[in-house]
């Protein structure tokens, strides 16, 4: 017998031995969220160490919408969920009027479950702006109010025009404005530190976190290497389960913090419940090999290219606010930005990262989903016609269109399927990059006051030019890392990888460098403002506090900037002039280079239809297959089981 503590009303069991499931009627999932340090803690609207993508938003949380990243089930890219359809926006984006989802439940109450109302949405922007928690700083920045229309239509009051407000309440891969459960949050005399977990709870009785969704909490490992969930037996009072039906799985399991080469042994091995049935990430590598050894295992595509192309675009980041020994800010200069971007070599940077399978960009856009028709096609003449001023009265066209040609040369001879044609390569691989120029690289920085002395670059104070960039320490991120470090290296700017602390503190802004990502997009629609919205100047944390997503650049854009966010906020979300607004912060931000955009970020995701079928595929398209995103609960009422694990 298990050995382990039954507690509560749940029979909620915590040990640190995985519980032995039914495996026909359990899938097992790797989160890529990493260990959890606080695994006890289940509050999803602070910063408490618990985990959050081990279950608790993709299977107990929801909000007013979601929105796709591919087709959408039944071509429905954005799903209305606890909103019973689309918000009702005043002429001038200061009103916005919501009705609600009757009939659903929110799991626990003093009583049994509780129906969510309008009342929820209201106490989730009221309590998150008093107590500082969640997207407390965004709802405080757009709402001079909020109320209740009787029990299921909400209205706000908005302080000034912005016409994106309502995306607060949309998922992409996680949302600012999940909804709280008032009842629950209302009997705590600090709901900013509670930690989620209803054992701790002073009037309602239970284990774990209260859930909207068709899941509750089973069982958890107390060290974080396991989180298990169970189906509701009123599934059916969820969004997703009014709208898509019942979950297959009665069991969840999320395995956080599996190392990367443990992946690919998951899921070749997974009659058991040591095994894997999804796998959020591998490398190029153990995805072909697994493909071949094992027909029941898939990734995004059966052949070349393979991965999922992820809405999210990997670039190095500088920290505008980072200062050096004399107190100036050293990446505050566009010339210096400009110049790594052109000492750095495309080809390389693909082939050491991908394997050549990765998909370049120039811009500050993705190179996925519908993003090339509407921005990398239209901006091509642009991109090729542009001048870089070197700042000694000379000039360059940095633009090399067919670079992403001379990567589907080199990698033909290692994959199959590799394309042939112009226009595929440039969709498969890239429109192209920034041609690699190492001496107009060392014109702007001359230009910018830095001096060589050898082989090394020394910043306008004299001091030898160095640059400690954060990056993973595995995977396709870790690997381009490490190349970009090489590459500054050896053009003379000393540079090292520093994967001690990769997320703790980009927000708090402490590092001055960092391979990863603030541009995040819609995936299912052209609209920029995921992430655009968050880079307003007034979004910009002062030096030594924490920044809001998802400007982590902490780069300034000034007025010019202001004025495209604010044209996108002045009209709808489906209004052409969007793409256009696109187009203008595009060239904007080739021009500063606050950021140097470097790639797609494609996901080598698995998944085994040895007890479970039906994933969405490049062929089947209706959700985004990696396992964090919290729309990943809609795989789970489209796949079946196969019954040959019952």
């Amino acid at each position: 017998m298990l050995a382990g503590l039954f507690l509560g009303a749940l029979g909620l069991l915590v040990s640190a031995q995985a519980q032995e499931f039914p495996r026909g009627e359990t899938i097992y999932i790797e989160d890529p969220g990493g260990l959890p340090t606080n695994p006890d803690c289940f509050n999803l609207w602070i910063g408490c160490g618990g985990g959050y993508s081990n279950g608790l938003q993709q299977l107990t949380a929801d909000t007013l919408w979601y929105i796709d990243p591919n087709a959408g089930i039944n071509g429905e890219v954005v799903h209305n969920a606890l909103a019973a359809g689309p918000g009702e926006w005043n002429a001038d984006f200061t009103e916005l009027t919501v009705h609600l989802t009757e009939g659903l439940y929110w799991s626990h109450g003093q009583n049994g479950p509780v129906e969510f109302t309008a009342h929820d949405v209201v106490y989730t922007v009221e309590a998150q702006m008093e107590w500082g928690m969640g997207a407390g700083p965004v709802f405080a920045q757009n709402v001079a109010s909020v109320a209740a229309i009787g029990d299921h239509t909400v209205k706000f009051w908005l302080k000034a025009p912005n016409s994106r407000f309502d995306t607060k309440f949309m998922v992409r891969w996680n949302a600012p404005g999940y909804i709280m459960p008032k009842h629950v949050f209302e009997d705590l005399e600090e709901p900013s530190t509670w930690d989620g977990n209803l054992a701790s709870h002073p009037t309602i009785d239970g284990e774990g976190p209260v859930s909207i969704g068709q899941y509750v909490l089973h069982s958890y490992d107390p060290n974080g290497t396991w989180f298990a969930w169970v189906r509701r037996d009123d599934w059916e009072r969820s969004s997703w389960g009014m709208d898509y039906g019942m979950a297959a799985p009665k069991y969840q399991v999320y395995r956080p913090g599996v190392p990367i080469d443990k992946r690919a042994i998951g899921l070749l091995n997974n009659e058991g419940n040591q095994g894997l049935d999804m796998v959020h990430d591998m490398t190029p590598e153990a995805t072909i090999d697994l493909m071949k050894k094992d027909p029941l295992i898939q990734s995004w595509h059966p052949g070349f290219p393979y991965a999922h192309p992820d809405p999210t675009l990997p670039m190095l980041l500088f920290n505008h606010q980072y200062e050096d020994v004399d107190g100036n800010a050293k990446w505050i200069d566009r010339r210096v930005r400009w110049a790594v971007a052109l000492a750095l070599d495309a080809v390389e940077m693909s082939l050491a990262s991908y394997r050549g399978a990765a998909t370049m960009t120039p811009i500050h856009v993705p190179p996925t989903g519908m993003y090339p028709k509407f921005y990398h096609d239209a901006v091509q003449d642009w991109l090729t016609n542009f001048e870089l001023d070197l700042g000694d009265g000379t000039s360059i066209k940095p633009y090399n269109p067919d670079l992403t040609l001379e990567i589907a040369n080199r990698v033909r001879g290692l994959y199959d399927g590799v394309p042939e044609d112009d226009e595929t390569i440039r969709y498969t691989f890239g429109h192209g990059w920034w041609a690699q120029n190492h001496d107009a690289a060392a014109t702007l920085l001359e230009s910018a006051g830095w001096s060589k002395s050898g082989k090394w670059w020394n910043t306008p104070n004299g001091e030898r030019a160095t640059l400690e960039m954060q990056g993973s320490d595995s995977g396709v991120m870790g690997r381009l890392a490490s190349n970009v470090a090489e590459q500054l290296t050896e053009f003379g700017i000393e540079t090292n990888v520093d994967t001690s602390d990769l997320w703790g503190g980009i927000g708090a802004g402490n590092y001055e460098a960092y391979i990863g990502w603030s541009v995040e997009t819609w995936g299912g629609h052209p609209d920029l403002s995921f992430f655009l919205d968050s880079w307003r100047s007034d979004n910009v944390a002062e030096p030594g506090t924490g920044q809001s997503a998802r400007n982590w650049q902490r780069w300034n854009g000034g007025p010019e900037l202001d004025a495209i966010i604010d044209n996108i906020r002045g009209i709808s979300f489906n209004d052409p002039r969007g793409v256009e607004y696109g187009i203008d912060f595009i060239k904007l931000a080739v021009h500063e280079m606050p950021t140097i955009p470097i790639m797609s970020y494609n996901l080598f995701v698995g998944q085994s239809n040895r007890c479970w079928t039906g994933y969405p595929d490049a062929t089947n398209n209706y959700a985004n297959p990696v396992t964090n995103w919290s729309n990943a609960r809609y795989i789970y009422t489209q796949i079946t089981s196969t019954g040959a694990c019952d």
